[in-house]
């Protein structure tokens, strides 16, 4: 009956199932890979260091490319920074470089405040985030992030130390930003001279208290090479754009008369040590330096000048909402006191214009009478000098027509004495007949 059984239902064949990928969260950093290359990488450095000092140079040297960039000439009022954002692609590895170049530093006379605009524009950066991160509809997914992630300090190439500038301004950036500083030009002085200038350099720092970046040794894959690599600080590098053909290659070199310096060339300079460090193994960690310290330090700080913080007095959890509405009511009773301080200095000031123009329309008014009086003196004398011509002028009109009629007078007189000797002439030649002239005598 089994044997029956068995051939009226015969047993099926098994099926086989075929996975199409691995099963789990260990694709996990797989997704974050795929998500960050989507997203873009960006990454922002700053170049301090004297004009012409081969900033730039050497920025187109460790990106392999030429940056547009305007020459600074040494007759800067004062310093400022200039920003350049460029779009770089590498493989599939879009990266959004910012550069900023401190033009004009180190080329006045009073060196005193260089320092300053580069430290406002760094805490200006962090406070572009930081009102970001405030805002209620936030997306710091596609913000720009414009924080300084390295300050490449660049110190001149003099084989004694380091100058005041340079100490005072990497102790006012090191709570800021990583510094790695470097030597640059450093084919300008021997090989003997440089290695004395690299320990007298960290023999500086280290008493001044600066503190420069070092490179993390907490991750065993990278703690070999960086702890090899922070024995190289400062970097003494040299940069050129230039190529030539050494053997069968064309390399990087500056030329000079008695030979080349070739760029890449380790036992030349450290400028590979520096590219390596800066861009193949640390980059990452200088932007997470740069947001988990240098920037909640400021962050930090910025919020505890506002008055919040995480615990009470008593140690216990401190209420947002309450912090909020008590620097509300604080606010509001400053903004009271400030107005009613305003409003009373108004009315006094009000009072005290009022009182000036008081005292002006009373000097006003005694101005006006006193020149009423002076016009009522000066009336009263041309009143009495036109009484005096008036006077003058009748005397005259009196003189003149006497005159006149004396003149008349004579005039008259004498057309009557002509009239007496015309009519005696007259009688003259009309003698009588019998009346004879003497002998010889003719009329005409």
């Amino acid at each position: 009956m089994a044997a029956t059984d068995v051939d009226i239902f015969p047993i099926e064949e098994k099926r086989t199932l075929d996975l199409g990928g691995r099963v789990g969260f260990d694709s996990l950093p797989d997704q974050l890979v795929s998500k960050s290359v989507t997203q873009g990488f960006c990454f922002n450095i700053l170049c301090v260091g004297e004009t012409g000092i081969g900033k730039s140079t050497l920025m187109n040297s460790l990106f392999n490319t030429t940056f547009e960039t305007d020459e600074a000439n040494h007759y800067q009022n004062g310093v400022y920074l200039r920003p350049r954002t460029y779009e770089l692609q590498e493989s599939s590895v879009q990266l959004k470089l910012t550069i900023v170049d401190t033009v004009g530093f180190g080329d006045q006379i009073n060196k005193d405040e260089s320092y300053k605009p580069i430290v406002d524009y760094i805490d200006s950066q962090f406070e572009n985030y930081l009102q970001e991160e405030l805002k209620i509809q936030r997306c710091l997914f596609d913000h720009h992030d414009t924080r300084i992630h390295i300050c490449l300090y660049f110190i001149a190439p003099t084989g004694h130390s380091l100058k005041s500038l340079d100490l005072v301004t990497m102790k006012k950036l090191d709570s800021k930003v990583n510094i790695i500083p470097i030597i640059a030009k450093a084919d300008t002085i021997s090989k003997g001279e440089l290695d004395k200038f690299k320990i007298k350099i960290m023999s500086e720092l280290v008493s001044n208290g600066v503190q420069i970046y070092q490179f993390p040794t907490d991750d065993e894959a990278v703690a070999e090479i960086n702890s090899s690599m922070n024995a190289y600080l400062p970097f003494a590098v040299v940069g050129s754009t230039e190529e030539v053909k050494v053997g069968n290659k064309l390399v990087r070199v500056r030329q000079y008369p008695w030979g080349v310096v070739q760029v890449e060339n380790e036992s030349h300079c450290d400028f590979v040590k520096l590219r390596e460090m800066l861009l193949r193994v640390n980059m990452e960690d200088l932007r997470e330096q740069t947001h988990v310290r240098h920037y909640e330090l400021y962050r930090r700080c910025k919020l505890e000048e506002m008055g919040f913080k995480d615990t009470d007095p008593d140690s216990k959890p401190f209420s947002l909402q309450e912090t909020y509405e008590a620097k509300r009511k604080e606010f509001l009773g400053d903004l009271q006191r400030k107005e009613e301080e305003m409003r009373q200095m108004f009315v006094s000031k009000v009072k005290e214009t009022e009182a000036e123009l008081k005292e002006k329309e009373r000097e006003l008014h005694d101005k006006f009478e006193q020149l009423k009086r002076l016009h009522q003196e000066e009336k009263k004398k041309m009143e009495e000098k036109r009484r005096d011509l008036e006077d003058d002028l009748n005397a005259f009109n009196r003189k003149k027509m006497a005159a006149e009629t004396l003149q008349a007078q004579s005039l008259q007189g004498s057309s009557q004495q002509p009239l007496k000797k015309d009519k005696d002439k007259k009688n003259f030649f009309s003698l009588p007949s019998s009346c004879s002239l003497p002998s010889g005598r003719n009329l005409n």
